[in-house]
């Protein structure tokens, strides 16, 4: 015990009557065994996971595989019931929406469907949350639309139907010779939604294998940088996006789509110099679809609690338009857009186009965090509603499997669905067998009745999309609640918001989390300081600026600084001690100096000591205290700046008389100040285990000091 208890005993022990009343300052604590060296800890790791024996392997294979635990284990009279009607119900709802965001990602509406039905299979298996649900989620749908958007382009899918024609011609030739032609040429050869799909199962497929990655090397941490302010903020700004891009299919409009810094308004400039272009017939279908689809909605959400079920109006929607489309002949008679031929069936598999990795790596990155943030925090969510736990790592490594998967079955990337999740939790949801329910409905549809939406108005789909953002546009009505609650968490919903909507996604997201952890360090930067006082027959100590009635020692200030003690608030620290003790000990001494000088040339120029007498005055002016005790019970650690900080305090503080007393330190203070040499020898009465220690110590101090002075 020999170092840290010297440190820990407070003071030696006076002699006599003294002894007595500081007995209660003495303290000891004896130091945990040190931990092992990292070299044992890494070789006792190793050799755990290295290891293999039947049980571990068992146990690996249905951790690995969480549906080997709870499926024989399934409950099902008492089960199955809520999990078929929680199944058909979403997948009811989940037909319309997957048609619908796959126009978001900019891919054909069979793609969309794919990818719903793969998604909640794989979640089936690999999954540990029991209620959410896995599938298309609007905010990726965009992000992955921007991207295939930008290589299409960038492949020349984009090209004058003349032009195209041309090119194709060209590479069909250059195919009954051996010469090869040009990339450009033979991505020609697949047709533009050929190509979209590509790009997007690619990009789906990089995404998936950065989550599965995050679960191996367990970085899950990431998702931590991205705060509920922050996520939230984030999905609100990308709906204003997606409510810009779909715009032009409730107008009838056929524009370009604009990608890049910007896009939403670009796409807002596009859109007013061809509304003079507005199809009539797509803009009035729009307008009944969104009178039928929003008061239904906010009956569904106003009767949530007496409906058994909600009610699927978008599915009636949806097959209301297309009959009226059908009969009606609006493809023909006023040129509406249509969602076209949708096959049944499924494609043969087909990898990720290798090549496009490089263009598409940088791309997945935010949408494997964005995704894999929402379903991990989704499933604590739920699963701390319902009283079980769900294992992250695990979540990680399915919402991996849910995209690497897929992207060989022509899909695009996936996530959980707060809204879905919400209708599959109220309509009796108790496993993921719902979640297999949901599939066999989107099997039903992919088998039989996709063919039957070919004459669907696309503006009905684009209605749907912008009626399910309403819960994300209803944020701002919660801001004035927000900003009472914390003005930072508002600063930082707004500019990630804007951030999202004005610049782009992406750019976004990386501006809300440097926003935020800028909003961190300023708040570490400048941290509340106050000035301590006495409660009254207690030992605790408060802020003098927070409450009433609290007394002060004579001669003794508590000073608290609630933040840590590191490089950037250093100067914080010691400005702040300045100002809030009104003394400074730098310009005490410099004007000690002075005056010292100052006596010194008067006592050349006049013998007299007048003048003399009034410099002593002041150089020997009282300060009005003798002692400030720092409390450190805010502090969580010191960086070496911190360290020479407190010495530079003590020390010039020790140089006008008055003593600098630490209480309250944690065990990493204490370490890092033991390491940087803080005590030196005969100063291990700096330290103190409570506030009240400290000052009892210095008023005995100073009242044994008084006593010897006047003796």
């Amino acid at each position: 015990m020999a170092e840290f208890n010297n440190v820990h005993s407070v003071t030696e022990m006076p002699e006599g009557d003294d002894a007595k009343r500081s007995f209660h300052h003495r303290m000891f604590l004896e130091p945990q065994e040190k931990k092992r060296s990292m070299k044992a800890l890494v070789v006792k790791q190793a050799k755990k996971t290295c290891s293999c024996t039947p049980a571990k392997v068992k146990d690996y294979v249905f951790s690995f595989f969480p549906v080997l635990q709870w499926l024989p284990k399934y409950k099902l009279r008492e089960y199955l019931l809520g999990d078929i009607m929680s199944g058909v119900i979403v997948g009811v709802l989940l037909v319309p929406q997957s048609i619908a965001y796959s126009l978001l990602a900019g891919q054909e509406p069979i793609y969309g469907l794919y990818t719903s039905f793969f998604a909640s299979i794989i979640y089936f298996i690999f999954g540990t949350s029991r209620h959410i649900s896995v599938g298309i989620f609007g905010v990726l749908c965009l992000m992955v639309g921007q991207v295939v958007d930008r290589e299409i382009q960038r492949a020349g899918y984009d090209l004058e139907p003349a032009a195209l024609s041309v090119l194709t011609d060209t590479a069909a030739y250059a195919n009954t010779t051996v010469s090869p032609v040009n990339q450009t040429l033979q991505k020609l050869l697949c047709d533009k939604s050929c190509y979209a799909i590509t790009v997007g199962a690619t990009m789906t497929f990089i995404a998936g294998v950065y989550q599965v990655a995050m679960g191996f090397f367990q970085v899950g941490f990431v998702s931590v940088y991205l705060s509920d302010s922050l996520l939230s903020g984030f999905v609100t700004g990308a709906s204003f996006t997606i409510l810009t891009s779909q715009a032009k299919y409730l107008l009838g409009l056929d524009i370009p789509r604009s990608s890049g810094i910007g896009s939403l308004i670009a796409t807002w400039i596009n859109i007013f110099r061809n509304i003079h272009k507005t199809n009539i017939c797509d803009l009035i279908t729009s307008f009944l679809c969104f009178l039928v689809l929003i008061p239904t909605k906010e009956l569904n959400e106003h009767f949530k609690s007496r409906l058994k079920a909600p009610i699927p109006v978008e599915l009636v929607v949806i097959v209301a338009a297309t009959l009226a489309s059908h009969f009606g002949k609006l493809r023909d008679t006023y040129g509406s857009s249509v969602a076209g031929h949708i096959p049944t069936g499924f494609l043969p598999p087909r990898p990720p186009d290798w090549n496009l990795i490089p263009n598409v790596a940088l791309d997945a990155i935010p949408i494997a965090i964005i995704g894999f943030a929402i379903t991990v925090s989704l499933s604590e969510m739920f699963a701390k509603k319902h009283g079980y736990s769900v294992r992250a790592n695990q979540e990680m490594y399915a919402i991996g499997f849910c995209n690497i998967i897929p992207s060989f079955f022509h899909c695009f990337t996936t996530s959980a669905a707060l809204a879905k999740t919400l209708v599959k939790e109220s309509t009796g949801c108790r496993t993921q067998m719902s979640g297999m329910v949901t599939s066999l409905v989107i099997l039903l549809v992919l088998l039989v009745i996709a063919p039957l939406f070919y004459s669907l108005q696309k503006c009905v789909l684009a209605v749907i999309t912008i009626v399910n953002l309403r819960g994300a546009l209803r944020k701002f009505k919660d801001l004035p609640k927000m900003w009472h609650l914390s003005r930072v968490d508002t600063v930082i919903w707004l500019v990630t918001m804007a951030a999202s909507a004005l610049i782009s996604t992406e750019i976004g997201l990386l501006v809300g989390v440097c926003f935020s952890m800028l909003c961190v360090i300023f708040r570490t930067q400048r941290p509340e300081a106050p000035l301590l006082g006495w409660v009254a027959e207690s030992e605790t100590y408060e802020s003098l600026s927070a409450y009433k009635n609290l007394q002060t020692k004579p001669g003794i200030v508590v000073f608290r600084f609630e933040a840590p003690l590191y490089y950037i608030n250093k100067e914080c620290f010691k400005s702040t001690l300045y100002k809030q003790t009104g003394v400074n000990p730098v310009w005490v001494k410099e004007a000690k100096k002075k005056a010292a000088k100052r006596m010194l040339r008067e006592k050349e120029v006049d013998s007299s000591g007048n003048q003399t007498s009034i410099s002593m005055d002041f150089v020997s002016e009282p300060l009005g205290f003798h002692t400030i005790v720092i409390d450190c019970c805010a502090v969580q650690f010191l960086d070496t700046a911190g360290i020479r900080t407190l010495k530079e305090v003590c020390k010039d503080y020790r140089e006008i008389d008055i003593q600098v007393l630490l209480a309250q330190c944690n065990p990493s203070v204490r370490s890092s100040l033991i390491r940087g040499e803080f005590f030196k020898e005969g100063e291990d009465h700096l330290l103190f285990h409570s506030v009240h220690q400290a000052v009892d110590f210095a008023l005995d101090a100073q009242g044994h000091s008084g006593t010897s002075a006047s003796k």
